[in-house]
């Protein structure tokens, strides 16, 4: 592509955060703050799900894979039954072959590793926006 993704603005846009670490959620609210996009935080799955079935400006969704209460991959799946077209990034330090085989058939449209780079996150939410 060789576009640059460092001066995006998406400040038309909102990105759900699903992630229950406070430190991880607020490297990615505070790498994304130069793309103006508006940022929300869900704590762990359940209130993912429960922020995508209330609020229709949330465009996409960086989801945790190991969450409490309902995981990243339930999530995914019940926010997907909900709006099908809705982009799923999941975040996940796991990285076996077997858990990305979980990520897409959970309805993730695509992931990325932790330690998170920040120019890697920024394309791939370039891919959806």
């Amino acid at each position: 592509m060789g576009a640059s993704f460092e001066h995006q603005d998406w400040s038309e846009k909102t990105v759900l955060i699903a992630e229950d670490v406070n430190d991880n959620f607020l490297f990615l609210k505070t790498y994304l703050r130069k793309t103006k996009i508006k940022v929300l935080w869900a704590k762990d799955g359940q209130e993912a799900i429960d922020m995508c079935a209330k609020d229709e400006s949330i465009d996409l969704v960086l989801m945790d894979i190991r969450m409490p209460n309902v995981d990243g991959y339930e999530a995914t799946s019940a926010i997907k039954k909900m709006s099908p077209k809705m982009p799923v990034i999941a975040q996940t330090a796991y990285a076996l072959n077997s858990d990305y085989q979980k990520i897409f058939d959970s309805g993730c449209d695509d992931y990325i590793t932790k330690p998170i780079l920040g120019a890697r996150l920024l394309e791939k939410m370039a891919a959806f926006l």
